[in-house]
């Protein structure tokens, strides 16, 4: 699954609720946590990770948080083959979670199975 959305829409609280529903069903969950680059070293700036304190603690799950490094589309250059390592390594449900979006970052739509666009309450109009 993919989930985007603009920041600050939920993308990190929902997918610890949805995750912990998972792993209470004995599902294995791999979370896949695109955040912005620092400038500085390059790292994962807001480490989505830190937001999803029980779900880390869940041994039937895991989460990896990967900067975009300049990446547009709102996830990494290896996003896909991630993918697919984690399904290689027996996690049945592949969460991904793209950095905060606008309106261009939907690269994810092509990598998963199912596209999630959580918005905020007055997120803009029936168009967008």
């Amino acid at each position: 699954l993919g989930l985007s959305g603009p920041p600050g829409a939920g993308k990190s609280t929902f997918i610890e609720c949805f995750g912990k529903m998972l792993t209470e069903r004995k599902h294995k969950v791999s979370v896949l946590a695109v955040d912005p680059s620092s400038s500085t070293s390059g790292g994962s700036l807001l480490g989505d990770k830190t937001r999803m304190t029980e779900l880390s603690r869940d041994m039937n799950a895991y989460i990896r948080p990967s900067p975009t490094r300049g990446t547009l589309g709102g996830v990494t250059r290896t996003t896909n083959e991630a993918i697919l390592l984690c399904e290689g390594g027996g996690y049945d449900v592949v969460l991904v979670e793209t950095v905060g979006v606008g309106q261009s970052e939907f690269a994810v739509a092509d990598m998963v199975d199912m596209f999630i666009l959580l918005l905020p309450p007055a997120g803009g109009d029936e168009l967008q």
